[in-house]
């Protein structure tokens, strides 16, 4: 057995006997779990999660690569630090990334700091994960947009069909610190983890060269910040659990609808919501939080897909689909029209064109491929025709698209990726590896 499978089963090992202890006992809180995150197995173990994952260098420019030149010193050298308590992570660094609706700020640990914290997250994640609920989808063990996307069809077709889609308003920007400490501190009374996490929360930003204190709130990017959102957002799955009204919630991260059988439950579910949300100091989007009642032709979008009722082709019942929403439609054409149309690009060659956007088209798909996305995937082969007969054409200084010259046959001999025909249904047993440690109750 080698050195990385070694660590992994390590791990994984310790993993098992945290999770059934805490599952064991729902009051128990956890006092030794410090002298887990230097261990020289999940040190290793997370060197190998962050290396895997890629990502940025921060504000110490510090990459992958680096770390991998000195890897053993390096991790040895993090190791003393924190046996020593004399940890300090750095500021993380501030970037934007587009979206649809503007940009949206990350913000970028340091290549070391990110091995802190998953080996952190990997000690501690166990014990909560024995408390989290079946209403919660996002960034967990063995759990995945899809399988929330899935329990959103069936419950839909088994007569929930007035839909709350809620929206948390500046979630991650809004976390209380002493609130969020509160609740980790439930199950954790190790202080030097409580520590770790705080210190990571009031690390600060630097934004063009701008230090910026960060007083609330927990940055998007970080590798433990899913855990602490879930942890956060469980005294919400907690809370509806307890509550009389006839609801289904289905939270992904924290983006969640509440799914209900009358309008007058769905009207009371938004009071309770408020009202809890306004405890845990969040308030909901009133511009884009609203009550749908899909009996009456309308839709909802949720995780990228809209979802609506349609009448069956071959019965006369309504039943739930979905299929890529028009926001992410857009978002696609938009990423591949602005690839296709810069003039850095008129001289490369149709395989290296292809050879880049194919891994866009391809993740895209993937993800879409689950759903009623027949129709929408025709039309995305034909716009991506399009665009490639553009270029071509621009290549060759040719006006208009010349059809005849860049045939539907020379768009598929190109090798770019084709939608049509990978449409898939989900099925949660068959897709889903065993579970890990969640197996053993």
């Amino acid at each position: 057995m080698n050195a990385k499978a070694n660590n992994t089963d390590k791990t994984q090992e310790l993993c098992e006997k945290l999770y059934l202890a805490a599952k064991k006992s729902k009051t128990r809180r956890f006092h030794a779990l410090y002298d887990k995150v230097y261990r020289s197995d999940i040190l290793s173990s997370a060197w190998d999660s962050v290396r895997a994952n890629r990502g940025a260098a921060g504000v110490d420019n510090e990459t992958i690569d680096d770390i991998l030149q000195n890897k053993d010193e390096i991790l040895t050298h993090l190791q003393h630090t924190l046996q020593q308590g004399k940890y300090r992570p750095r500021k993380l660094r501030r970037v934007y990334i587009p979206k649809p609706d503007g940009e949206r700020p990350l913000a970028i640990p340091t290549v070391r700091d990110r091995i802190i914290q998953t080996a952190t997250k990997q000690v501690i994640e166990p014990i909560f994960e024995a408390d989290f609920l079946d209403c919660s989808y996002g960034f967990r063990p063995n759990r995945c947009a899809h399988d929330a996307l899935e329990k959103v069809r069936t419950t839909m077709n088994s007569g929930y069909t007035i839909v709350l889609d809620a929206d948390i308003k500046q979630f991650f920007d809004n976390i209380d610190h002493d609130k969020l400490l509160e609740l980790v501190h439930n199950r954790i009374s190790d202080r030097r983890i409580l520590k770790l996490i705080r210190k990571w929360l009031k690390a600060g930003v630097m934004d063009s060269g701008v230090a910026e204190q960060t007083e609330i709130g927990i940055p998007q990017g970080g590798v433990i910040s899913p855990l602490l959102a879930n942890i956060y957002l469980h005294e919400l799955d907690k809370f509806w659990t307890q509550q009389i009204v006839n609801g289904h919630l289905i939270r992904y991260a924290d983006d969640f609808v509440i799914l209900f059988k009358t309008r007058e439950d769905a009207e009371l579910g938004l009071q309770l919501i408020k009202a809890k949300l306004n405890e845990l100091h969040l308030e909901l989007n009133e511009d884009k939080t609203r009550i749908v009642d899909t009996t009456k032709g309308k839709g909802f979008d949720f995780l990228g897909f809209h979802h609506r009722r349609l009448k069956s082709k071959t019965c006369n019942k309504y039943y739930a689909y979905k299929w890529p929403s028009a926001k992410s439609v857009k978002a696609f054409k938009a990423k591949i029209k602005s690839f296709l149309g810069k003039r850095s690009i008129l001289n490369w060659n149709i395989e290296d064109v292809v050879q880049h956007i194919n891994p866009v088209i391809t993740g895209w798909m993937n993800y879409y491929k689950y759903g009623n996305s027949a129709r929408i995937f025709s039309q995305l082969d034909h716009y991506l025709h399009e665009r490639m007969a553009l270029w071509w054409n621009k290549k060759h200084q040719k006006p208009g698209r010349r059809w005849k010259v860049y045939n539907w046959e020379k768009h598929k001999s190109s090798k770019i990726q084709i939608l049509s025909g990978s449409i898939q249904y989900w099925s949660a047993l068959r897709m889903r590896e065993k579970e890990g440690y969640r197996k053993a109750v």
